[in-house]
């Protein structure tokens, strides 16, 4: 298994936990204040690894292009988040993380435009599939 499959695996493990462990962090927390605990507790986890790994070194190599991606990708992360808590604390788990992983089409189509990332039929049915699968889980009663 190549190393960044592992990661995504384990990332899909963890993301999956984080849904439920938040429901339970918001029973009586309103959404905000729970993100910003959790976010608080992502800082610091991000720090240590930063500086663990030594990664620092290439602080230097950032050109202004890279600084402002960063940044925007930051604030895209900010707001799928603050949405995400919000519909949390007011939705049922299941629904919120089925909806919020629609995010993989949406990443598939802007990474074929913006990226010129090549769009193959194992993608197009791939991608199909999860929306299919997202509509059937939140909206077939």
């Amino acid at each position: 298994m190549e190393k960044w499959m592992l990661y995504a695996i384990l990332s899909m493990f963890f993301a999956g936990g984080t849904s439920v462990l938040a429901k339970f962090g918001l029973k009586e927390v309103d959404a905000n204040t729970g993100l910003l605990i959790r976010t608080a507790v992502v800082m610091g986890f991000i720090i240590i690894n930063f500086f663990l790994f030594k990664e620092t070194v290439q602080i230097d190599t950032l050109s202004r292009k890279h600084v402002i991606f960063l940044i925007l990708s930051g604030m895209t992360t900010g707001f799928s988040w603050i949405f995400y808590y919000k519909a949390l604390k007011l939705g049922n788990v299941s629904y919120v993380a089925t909806i919020d992983k629609g995010s993989i089409v949406v990443a598939i189509v802007l990474s074929y435009f913006l990226l010129k990332e090549p769009i193959t039929p194992k993608l197009l049915v791939g991608g199909g599939l999860v929306l299919a699968g997202l509509l059937v889980m939140v909206f077939w009663d």
